[in-house]
């Protein structure tokens, strides 16, 4: 498990079991949970437009696996503000 503080101020946590869920559906992201946490420190911050609690965190990387140029990381900004998942993308 891993704490990080957000721009905005929010300590998000990121469980194992989260952290588990991530690497067994995108198994390349295996070595790259530190840029997952600085995703979440430095990223750009989008609002889900369903789901007012959700954001994503978007930031580029130049050492990604796959082509992918940016990670994803999707919080859940509730009580216990925690990440649901991370992915990568290519843009």
């Amino acid at each position: 498990m891993a704490k990080v503080s957000d721009r905005y101020g929010n300590q998000i946590e990121i469980t194992d079991e989260r952290w588990n869920h991530i690497i067994t559906g995108h198994p390349e992201l295996k070595d790259f949970h530190e840029e997952v946490l600085e995703t979440i420190k430095k990223g750009r911050r989008r609002q889900d437009t369903i789901d007012d609690k959700k954001y994503k965190y978007i930031k580029d990387f130049a050492n990604l696996p796959l082509g992918y140029t940016h990670l994803v990381v999707v919080v859940k900004l509730i009580k216990n503000k925690f990440v649901l998942t991370a992915y990568g993308i290519e843009r």
